[in-house]
């Protein structure tokens, strides 16, 4: 009978596999479609003759690490290589890629500095056990360089470049002249300059400094401070966190972690000289020259952001969300079948061993799928590498006359820099590169789709599944037993203008409605996609599309997951875009 039971569970459990490949085997597999740029811009470029006339010149898509010209314009054949690699998926074929050389204009570079090597392009051509197949989920084509919606992404981005420094809670609000002045014009150049911004906007189609600059597209993202308290609060734990002062410190069992991080120095933009920028196209590593402050803060501003999110390991800020509402304790979804269960309560299954295992679960698979859309099939230029095409457009070189060579570039990102309201800024330093957070640029793989923004996505989603998104996020910071005069003061957190401590966000006038656990977790996602965005390494596209990657890696992971549990539930969320399902 023993024998017999071992050899039912052991078939039952071949018969749940089987299942679960003929599911996803039924999924339909998406088609992939680019934007087309890497088979239409050919040589030459004004003026002619060249000698390799009629060559695609691959001058919209990414080649950062490879060979290029004085004009930071790939080697052709090298990018061929790389395209045959990519085709042929052979492994060999990649490590036959030819990466940059050292060399004028570029200074010897210290003995122990390494080269910059292409990032994971083989990660796209995994497989994986659970979730869907890696290349059956797809994002639309990436914005083209001729398009106004390319400009409307860079214009953002160049004004964030700007507003680096500007503390958060002085956007829009007189409190610092300079950083109200600069979120105020770059709110109307936003608004007046670019006729296909894609950001948030009011209902007149204008952009406010303080509520929608720089802001993610969901209601949640809107409501309150821009940083999602998540990045901010810690939890309230009178052993370890006994003093009212001792705030933003996150409980980890009998370990502590405090939100107050690691930051850059302020005023420090890098690759804004055009031999600085054309040695790291070429593949020079200068992450070892990057420069920090000394005191840790919370995050108060876009740098504070962006140095977040140069450094994170892409997961640690969902961790450390669920350990927040895990202590709140924020309300399980209404799905849990221990929400009510007079006998039993949840652990390996519907516990916290469990969200904590499946929050980051999903993180791995999420950047399978995009690094397949990076690589084998968008290939789209970072924005740093077109900064480059538009320093050599506006000012042009010896041979290249100003205003002749990349005729396909969208005017309206020309217009604001060379005479509109970014003109007031640049060139900076003689240049109209984009000013970059990072002094070694962007990572070391194409910009279309992002990487954080879909492991936010994917990650957030898991979260809302399992808490009760409507549940009123409590923003406390210290435990009101002990300090009853906290006991009521409900108001969100934002940091100081130095970032040292947490302040009550002013209320505005009407309040905003309280934020709840669900808006607070899309906040997040915005957070850190768009941190990559105030570091001058992705655009607003890239975020807006890869959360909702990441958004359907998750839900079909939840999916295959469902009949693999004995319980009797559900998981209910609130999707991206407003779509409210059960799984």
């Amino acid at each position: 009978m023993r024998a017999h039971r071992i050899y039912t569970r052991r078939t039952e459990a071949r018969e749940l596999r089987e299942e679960a490949a003929e599911r996803a085997f039924l999924r339909p597999h998406r088609d992939h479609l680019s934007n087309g740029e890497e088979s239409e811009y050919r040589r030459p470029f004004p003026p002619p003759p060249a000698a390799n006339n009629g060559e695609l010149s691959y001058i919209a898509n990414y080649s950062k690490g490879l060979r290029h010209n004085r004009l930071g314009e790939v080697n052709q054949r090298d990018y061929r290589r790389l395209l045959r690699a990519l085709y042929s998926g052979n492994p060999d074929h990649f490590e036959q890629i030819p990466l940059g050389p050292s060399g004028p204009p570029c200074p010897p570079p210290p003995p122990l500095r390494k080269r910059l090597k292409l990032t994971n392009p083989q990660a796209g051509l995994a497989f994986d056990l659970e979730g869907p197949d890696a290349q059956a989920v797809t994002m639309p084509p990436a914005p083209r360089i001729d398009s106004a919606e390319n400009s409307a992404e860079m214009g953002e981005l160049y004004w964030m470049a700007l507003l680096r420094d500007a503390s958060f809670i002085d956007y829009g609000t007189g409190m610092n002249t300079d950083a109200a002045g600069l979120t105020t014009a770059a709110a109307n150049s936003l608004t007046n300059e670019f006729t296909d911004f894609r950001g948030p906007k009011d209902a007149a189609g204008n952009i406010h400094p303080r509520d929608t600059l720089f802001r993610g597209f969901t209601p949640g993202d809107l409501a309150g401070p821009y940083v999602s308290q998540f990045l901010l609060k810690g939890t309230i734990d009178s052993v370890l966190n006994p003093l009212p002062n001792d705030r933003g410190f996150i409980r980890y069992g009998t370990l502590r972690i405090h939100q107050r991080q690691k930051t850059a120095a302020a005023g420090v933009d890098y690759l804004t000289d055009f031999d600085d920028w054309l040695c790291v196209q070429n593949g020079e590593d200068r992450r070892d020259t990057d420069q920090f402050d000394a005191t840790p803060r919370f995050i108060r501003n876009l740098r504070d952001l962006a140095t977040y999110v140069h450094i994170d390991a892409a997961v640690e800020e969902y961790q450390n969300a669920c350990w927040i509402l895990l202590n709140m304790p924020a309300r399980l979804d209404p799905g849990n079948p221990y929400v009510d269960s007079r006998t039993q309560e949840g652990f390996g299954t519907f516990g916290p061993p469990h969200i904590l295992t499946l929050v980051t679960e999903v993180a791995t698979r999420a950047l399978k799928a995009m690094w397949f859309q990076k690589w084998f099939v968008h290939r789209r230029l970072r924005p740093e590498e077109f900064g480059g095409r538009i320093d050599v457009h506006l000012r042009g070189r010896p041979g290249v006359p100003a205003g002749t060579r990349y005729p396909m570039i969208n005017d309206e990102i020309l217009d604001s820099l060379a005479g509109g309201d970014l003109s007031n800024h640049f060139p900076n330093n003689g240049t109209y590169l984009l000013p970059q957070a990072f002094p070694e640029g962007a990572p070391t793989h194409p910009a279309y789709g992002a990487g954080h923004a879909t492991v936010s996505g994917a990650c957030v989603t898991i979260l809302k599944a399992w808490f009760d998104e409507s549940d009123v996020f409590d923003p406390r910071i210290v435990d009101a037993a002990l300090f009853p005069e906290e006991a009521e003061n409900r108001q969100p957190k934002v940091p100081n203008a130095a970032g040292t401590g947490l302040v009550d966000f002013p209320l505005p006038v009407p309040p905003v409605p309280p934020l709840t656990v669900g808006g607070e977790l899309n906040k997040l996602a915005a957070n850190i996609a768009l941190g990559r965005s105030g570091g001058g390494v992705h655009e607003r596209s890239e975020y807006t599309e890869s959360v909702r990657l990441g958004e359907e890696i998750a839900i079909r992971i939840l999916q295959e997951q469902k009949p693999t549990y004995n319980e009797d539930y559900y998981f209910s969320l609130t999707k991206f875009d407003g779509t409210a399902i059960t799984i």
